[in-house]
């Protein structure tokens, strides 16, 4: 595993608007190597978002490996606001950076199974991915964003259902 501390004062590229979404932000769309944007849950913290993946947690597929990803926020009203490239950079577990943020982290998880400790200790032993996101490069924003919604089709999931005929409480008569 690797940790980067984060992003250098001359690296960071982030704008009032990039600063002012990531304050407001609950959801991220982030998609890593050009893949499908997924939406996950996010913490604004220290100028970055942190995302947690991983067993028991949400499914980030590649996030945890990667060096780079692209965030899109959306603002009050719920539409794409601002698009930027991210460096992402993995906590790693045992380190002062883990011993500081994961517990930050861990304690605004909604719906947390059990006290913030043992969230954070979970995470360290099933190897859960820890991923701090910090704007680099140059937001696009306003008319550089597409104009389409840019809606893909469902992925394959096995949880569909058979269409059945529709249920009838008692026989409807003709005459």
């Amino acid at each position: 595993m690797r940790e980067d501390a984060g992003v250098t004062d001359a690296e960071r590229t982030s704008t009032p608007l990039v600063d002012e979404a990531m304050k407001k932000a609950a959801v991220a769309w982030v998609s890593v190597a050009g893949g499908p944007a997924l939406a996950l849950w996010c913490l604004p913290l220290e100028g970055a978002l942190f995302v947690v993946s991983g067993p028991g947690e949400q499914s980030a597929p590649g996030l945890a490996d990667a060096t780079e990803a692209q965030v899109t926020l959306r603002g009050d009203h719920g539409g794409r606001i601002v698009t930027w490239p991210a460096r992402v950079s993995r906590l790693v577990p045992g380190t002062e950076h883990w011993e500081t943020t994961a517990p930050l982290v861990a304690a605004k998880r909604l719906n947390a199974p059990g006290p913030t400790a043992e969230l954070v200790e979970r995470w360290a032993a099933d190897g859960c991915a820890v991923n701090r996101l910090a704007p680099v490069g140059e937001p696009v924003a306003g008319a550089g964003l597409p104009a389409d919604s840019l809606a893909e089709v469902p992925r394959e999931t096995p949880a569909v259902r058979a269409a059945r005929k529709p249920f009838r409480l008692h026989r409807v008569r003709r005459r």
